[in-house]
């Protein structure tokens, strides 16, 4: 599944990679972060997430890392998780540019493959709890940024 977007941050570019790049304020945001253990500050951690498709409700184990860093610019993450018969890969990069009135523009794009038992049972909730789950993580960051 591939997803993207776009959003404008009333923060400077430096506060917004700052924040994206950092397990600890990610984990603020996602939802259904567990916890958050940091192996590598700023470039290697693992966490454990609960994502719910509907009645079903699995608990992730992931292995979270910065492939490529290109401060104040790019950011391009690589995840693997495992869960009961089930596994996800993801691949995500975020693009930082100067937005309209002194804002940060944030584009993102996002391409997950989940399989196993969770892919089976909940194959057509999944592209709307991931585009519900974005947002929700999108509108925190945003939130959190410009507080």
């Amino acid at each position: 599944m591939h997803f993207e977007g776009s959003v404008d941050i009333q923060a400077s570019r430096e506060k917004v990679w700052k924040f994206l790049t950092d397990a600890d304020f990610v984990g603020q945001c996602a939802p259904g972060i567990k916890s958050i253990q940091v192996i590598v500050p700023n470039q290697k951690y693992q966490a454990v997430t609960a994502v719910g498709f509907g009645t079903v409700v699995t608990e992730f184990r992931t292995d979270v890392e910065f492939v490529e860093l290109q401060p104040l610019d790019r950011a391009k993450v690589k995840a693997h998780g495992v869960a009961q018969g089930s596994a996800v890969d993801a691949v995500s990069e975020m693009l930082l540019s100067d937005g309209p009135a002194g804002k940060t523009t944030l584009h993102w794009t996002a391409d997950i493959a989940v399989v196993g038992t969770i892919a089976s049972l909940a194959a057509r909730l999944m592209g709307p709890v991931t585009k519900k789950l974005s947002n929700l993580f999108f509108d925190c960051v945003k939130a959190r940024l410009e507080a």
